[in-house]
């Protein structure tokens, strides 16, 4: 066999690694290489930083990962838990299962989304110092199976609310919706009904949980959310955690209660309140975008250049001056927000972290979870990979 020589080539577009046969002078192509002794790798900038991922609910999900795992540049799945009652330590051993379920699947599991934060705990009952000390060992136990990255929110009582799980679009989609004049018509002393939430609490608790949050203002959820956060950051610190609060949903205050996670001036409180980089965000364009005063793009660029956007969720909203809004395409032009900007200000701050496009409309016929079905989440992956990738090839050429 002639002896072979190795050759490195660094340029704008690729880095690549050629061990060519010393009596040519051409690059051979990976098979011709194989039977002539000869090897090329080609390693593209633009397909190495972002983590594309995609959230999965487990084995109850309609969504199989098989499917899932057959979207162009998928690098792993965003789960959880979802059979331990709120509060309670996940098991080691259930993690360590679902670790092996994706792995099998050829997909990472390094994001948690979410380990919920115990309502004790945003109100700051006495019983919060035992449920802190189970979110700790949950934050040891996602750190022993490799996960690096934790979601969660505290937003009280509701999670992200819409009043619609299917409003009809234009093209015959179905999509998700918050129409605000409708929640504003809502009294809570007659009950809540909203889609989804039906079954979360029976009335009698929800009557007794809302009438609890009435001492509940805001300076003093934030109190909350201090005494909580200076007790799981050192815990996130010590096992290579970072925590990733997610915004709420949407940005103001609902049905009387408080709400500290909704604009620029709330993500800057929080991030400093307990200065550590393990101390986070999960910026979510949809959330924050659902309120035409929240510069995502701006965001984007401020917390992520000071590495505290440790997830980044990523979908578009259709936003009218009320607040009244629905789920659009990812497509810039069929909603509120600039995608291609946001994406641009992800690249430019050199952001090597972990996304996911978020919710997604019922197309095709589908049916599931709402805003967790399989295609059109896997269209908004594709079109946020191919924004990635037309950016990076561009900055490229223009150094």
């Amino acid at each position: 066999m002639d002896e072979t020589r190795l050759q490195t080539i660094v340029g704008d577009q690729f880095t690549a690694i050629i061990i060519e046969c010393a009596t040519s002078n051409t690059p051979k192509l990976r098979a011709e290489a194989a039977s002539a002794s000869c090897y090329i790798e080609i390693t593209h900038p633009w397909s190495s930083l972002l983590k594309m991922t995609f959230r999965w609910y487990g084995e109850s999900d309609p969504v199989k990962l098989e499917y899932i795992r057959q979207i162009p540049g998928l690098y792993g799945i965003v789960s959880a838990i979802y059979d331990v009652p709120v509060g309670e330590v996940w098991p080691l051993d259930k993690l360590q299962a679902l670790r092996a379920r994706i792995e099998g699947a050829g997909l990472k599991f390094e994001v948690v989304e979410s380990v919920p934060t115990h309502e004790d705990i945003k109100l700051g009952k006495p019983s919060r110092e035992r449920l802190i000390a189970n979110f700790q060992q949950n934050i040891r136990h996602c750190a022993a199976v490799g996960v690096k990255v934790i979601c969660y929110n505290f937003m009280p009582v509701f999670d992200w609310t819409r009043t619609e799980m299917a409003k009809e679009l234009p093209d015959g989609s179905f999509t998700l919706a918050f129409d605000a004049k409708a929640v504003a018509r809502i009294d809570p002393e007659q009950g809540i009904a909203l889609p989804g939430w039906d079954a979360s609490y029976q009335p009698e608790q929800l009557k007794s949980l809302l009438a609890e949050y009435k001492a509940v203002d805001e300076q003093t959820l934030w109190a909350n959310l201090e005494y909580f956060l200076k007790a799981i950051i050192p815990v996130a610190e010590e096992v290579g955690i970072k925590m990733a609060m997610h915004p709420d949903d949407p940005p103001r205050p609902i049905f009387g209660l408080p709400r500290i996670v909704k604009n620029r001036e709330d993500l800057q409180r929080l991030v400093t309140m307990v200065d550590s980089t393990a101390n986070g965000l999960t910026l979510c364009s949809g959330s924050l975008g659902a309120d035409l005063c929240n510069n995502v793009e701006a965001l984007v660029r401020e917390f992520g250049s000071q590495g505290r956007i440790h997830f980044g969720h990523l979908r578009n909203v259709k936003v009218e001056p009320d607040g009244t809004f629905y789920e659009s395409t990812h497509r810039s032009c069929d909603g509120s927000l600039d995608m291609a900007a946001i994406v641009k200000a992800y690249h430019d701050i050199g952001f090597e972290g972990y996304v996911r496009p978020d919710h997604g409309r019922m197309i095709w016929g589908e049916t599931g979870k709402p805003g967790y079905g399989l295609y059109d989440r896997a269209l908004g992956a594709v079109y946020l990979n191919g924004l990635w990738e037309a950016i990076s090839k561009y900055a490229a050429t223009t150094r």
